[in-house]
């Protein structure tokens, strides 16, 4: 944390919202505000709001959003030479203009370990994830002989929901070309992100991908290799820790998600979405600040914005 600002100027100054004079109202998704910049472009301002089980928590985490957007924008560079992306420019440490795409309304899910969603379908006595057979005797965190794809569809509101490669086709959601080109890059942008998180002592346990369509091209939309669309296991001690029994340090959403479930909740109905203390928030921030300094190499300087309304003004022109 800067010594220039406290803890609780942190805290108290999160992005949640947004509003730019002159523009019109953004979509507003879990995270990012999108604004309209003309014909082909966007303004994704990404916040500090945080979400799982689908429900936007009530409180924000200081900075979220600028590691957020720094972490996509290090990742896509990345990946560039596998498929095109929709950056442009990323002005702001919490703004991204972007290639205003044509969406695909797939999540494109890939699977290395046995964790977190998988893992509770697993535990419940299924054995198929998605179309995917799961194998017979694994255990939480183990992992696949390979990875796995496993589709959710994009819910506008509520809750994505598990979808197989076959209902995908039948159901006529993505031509069957189309389909198999994005499920030969993602396993791609896996086996990629899985080399860089390696070199940086890192595990990629499971990501989520979003694609969408400029002037008819195939562009990874949204974002990629973070800490909100990905799951990181710490590589030091993983074999050890899967031999012994023990729960794997990781660096990702899961923490909260536990969090969430050890004070009865789970976004199921007639339970009540209960508030994040001060301290948790500070350490769901340290978190972040953790997974982009150990994947990018680089320290994470947080510029604390008390009037952002007026800075993305300037930003958008």
């Amino acid at each position: 944390m800067s010594k220039l600002f406290s803890a609780q100027e942190a805290l108290n100054n999160c992005i949640i919202s947004t509003t730019v004079p002159g523009l019109p109202s953004p979509y507003k998704g879990k995270v990012r505000d999108v604004y309209e910049l003309g014909d082909e472009k966007l303004g994704i301002v990404v916040t500090d709001r945080i979400s799982a089980f689908d429900f936007i928590m009530k409180q924000a985490i200081p900075f979220k959003g600028q590691i957020l957007n720094q972490l996509a924008a290090f990742s896509f560079d990345k990946v560039k030479d596998i498929v095109a992306t929709h950056i442009i420019d990323v002005p702001h440490p919490n703004v991204t203009i972007a290639k205003k795409c044509d969406p695909i309304s797939i999540e494109v899910v890939i699977r290395g370990y046995l964790t977190g969603h998988a893992w509770r379908t697993y535990k419940s006595g299924d054995r198929e994830l998605c179309g995917v057979k799961l194998p017979d005797g694994l255990k939480e965190h183990d992992k696949f002989p390979s990875p796995i794809l496993t589709p959710a569809t994009k819910a506008a509101e509520g809750h994505d929901e598990d979808i197989s490669e076959k209902e995908i086709i039948s159901r006529k959601i993505v031509d069957p070309a189309l389909w198999n080109e994005i499920k030969e890059i993602a396993f791609k942008l896996f086996e990629r992100g899985t080399k860089i998180a390696a070199e940086q002592g890192l595990i990629l346990v499971d990501t989520k991908y979003e694609f969408g369509l400029f002037n008819g091209e195939l562009t990874l939309i949204d974002e990629v290799h973070t800490t909100d669309s990905s799951r990181y296991f710490y590589m030091d001690g993983y074999k050890k820790r899967q031999a012994e029994g023990l729960p794997q340090k990781q660096l990702s959403k899961e923490f909260l998600r536990e969090w969430l479930m050890k004070n009865n909740f789970q976004g199921l109905e007639g339970q009540t979405l209960p508030d994040l203390p001060d301290d948790f928030r500070m350490e769901v921030y340290h978190r972040y600040a953790e997974l982009f300094e150990m994947l990018t190499g680089r320290s994470f300087e947080p510029v604390l914005e008390k009037d952002f309304n007026s800075t993305l003004k300037e930003v958008f022109g």
